[in-house]
């Protein structure tokens, strides 16, 4: 089983319910109104679940290329 210090999983938790209320609003706007996010609101929860990963991985990864350009 994975063991997690009590920070290292309070920090995650704070970031997963950080996320869904951030997705849940992008939802919401686009059942009510029919818009969909920006494309940088996106990039920017996609960017936050990276962070999330590296931060369960323990180590940052190296940005691939693409994401460079």
């Amino acid at each position: 089983m994975f063991k997690m210090s009590q920070t290292k999983r309070e920090q995650v938790v704070s970031h997963l319910r950080y996320l869904r209320l951030e997705l849940r609003e992008m939802h919401l706007g686009i059942q009510e109104d029919g818009f969909f996010p920006e494309p940088g609101e996106l990039r920017g929860i996609l960017a936050q679940m990276e962070a999330l990963l590296e931060l369960l991985e323990g180590a940052p990864k190296a940005k691939p290329a693409s994401d460079l350009v």
